[in-house]
């Protein structure tokens, strides 16, 4: 299915420029929030003393890498000196989720939180989105959390509807989507199949519904080739609406956004200049994979430059049948500290999901990791079923010896247990790998 754009105003020009010419557009960009950096961040004018980067000699893409990276660690410990504004131009504080340590708090000023529903609006077009959607939003809002704010502040720059109902809670999901008839939902996709469940259950015939597509965010619905892995492959042999998967950060501001193509999230070159970089801080060569490393363009509030997130993904170059000519982004392969190395092979969490979502008689799992006696990984799954299934185990350690030639430790536990441990007390999201690692394993 080829994406119809229905409204031209929030398909950016610049998206269906050359490659050269998009390139030279962010040139001057760059140039621009260097000066900015240089004035107003306590952080990186510091950075480009320390480091002897004479910002006027960076004039290219390619030269950033004379610039030192900016990490995650750097935010946590030096916070406030990265905010650029007085304390009178914040409007909205807004915190990071914490999954790899303390949450780091952003600063957003009104010109950002228009650059946010800008993001928002031209992501939601290039998923198919028009005005006359109404969009069902299954995430919070609250507790200092982006992605709802920024969901909700784009459908209403691009003039579609929205229904906030939050996460959870399958049933009042469903009367909202009888009483409101919402075309959209935004969503974790491993949430589907638990409103599919409560559906089936409860005798409502999802499939004859108003909904008609799913943005999805937070899990990966795609192999590296594109086609849906397990967790996609359930959903639509379910429910065959259109899923749209979306990557962002609440560092980047910004999110790349599948079109109806499905072969990867569209880079936004007027918001964000996104390399991948290998171990040594260098761009990876074609075809390989590296960390998504981000500089934010024309963020006022907590600007970042060639931040590292941790990320690791394939970018693909060709242009795209929708008629964008910019960049794409694969499918997060994992996070770079959550590699696992167990029993002499290298893995990263979402390889044992995608086992684990392939077992039917499995409802629920965590999967954690920790050092053993002997200083090595060792990896730990809680499994939840509403039965007993111990029974089962030598069949679950024979799915993952046949898939990645090792077998973890297997743990049978109650639903309420596993979902206790997914959801610690103040996390917003499902925390399905718990990493409990002694820290240098994670450096």
């Amino acid at each position: 299915m080829t994406g119809q754009h229905h409204d031209l105003s929030f398909f950016p020009e610049i998206e269906r420029k050359p490659v050269e010419e998009i390139r030279k557009f962010q040139e001057i960009k760059l140039q621009q929030q260097l000066i900015y950096l240089k004035e107003n961040s306590k952080f990186y004018s510091e950075h480009f003393l320390r480091s002897r980067i004479d910002i006027t000699r960076i004039k290219s893409i390619a030269d950033l890498v004379t610039i030192p990276t900016t990490t995650k660690e750097d935010l946590q410990q030096r916070n406030d000196e990265f905010i650029c504004v007085p304390k009178s131009s914040i409007i909205d504080y807004i915190t990071t989720s914490g999954t790899l340590g303390d949450p780091v708090t952003f600063a957003m000023t009104d010109k950002d939180l228009d650059r946010l529903a800008y993001n928002e609006a031209i992501s939601f077009t290039c998923a198919d989105g028009s005005p006359d959607d109404v969009y069902q939003l299954m995430t919070t809002i609250d507790k200092r959390f982006m992605a709802g704010l920024a969901y909700f502040l784009g459908i209403r720059k691009m003039g579609a509807g929205v229904v906030r109902v939050g996460n959870g809670i399958p049933e009042l999901q469903w009367d909202t989507i009888r009483r409101i008839k919402p075309t959209a939902i935004i969503t974790v996709p491993s949430f589907i199949l638990k409103i599919i469940e409560y559906a089936e259950a409860n005798q409502i015939d999802y499939r004859t519904s108003s909904i008609r597509k799913a943005i999805c965010i937070g899990e990966p619905l795609r192999n590296s080739d594109f086609t849906p892995n397990t967790l996609g492959r359930k959903i639509l042999e379910k429910w065959p609406i259109r899923l749209y998967s979306t990557y962002a950060s609440t560092e980047m501001g910004t999110s790349f956004t599948e079109c109806g193509e499905g072969v990867g999230g569209h880079h936004h070159p007027e918001l964000i200049i996104a390399e991948l970089l290998n171990d040594q801080d260098q761009p990876v060569k074609e075809g390989e994979c590296g960390e998504v490393t981000v500089t934010t363009l024309g963020v006022e509030g907590m600007p970042l430059l060639r931040f590292k997130t941790g990320d690791i993904c394939f970018g693909y170059s060709a242009p795209c049948k929708c008629g964008r000519t910019t960049m794409r982004l694969g499918p997060v392969i994992g996070r770079k500290n959550q590699m696992i190395k167990y029993k002499g092979t290298s893995l990263y969490p979402s390889s044992l999901f995608d086992i684990l979502n392939d077992m039917d008689y499995i409802t629920n799992y965590a999967v954690e990791v920790y050092t053993n006696d002997i200083g090595t990984d060792e990896i730990l799954i809680h499994v939840g079923s509403k039965s007993p299934i111990s029974h089962r185990e030598t069949s679950i350690k024979d799915h993952f010896r046949a898939k990645l030639r090792v077998a973890p430790l297997i743990r049978f536990d109650s639903d309420e247990n596993i979902h206790r441990m997914q959801y610690p007390e103040g996390t917003r999201k499902p925390l399905k790998f718990i990493d409990k690692r002694e820290k240098t394993k994670n450096s």
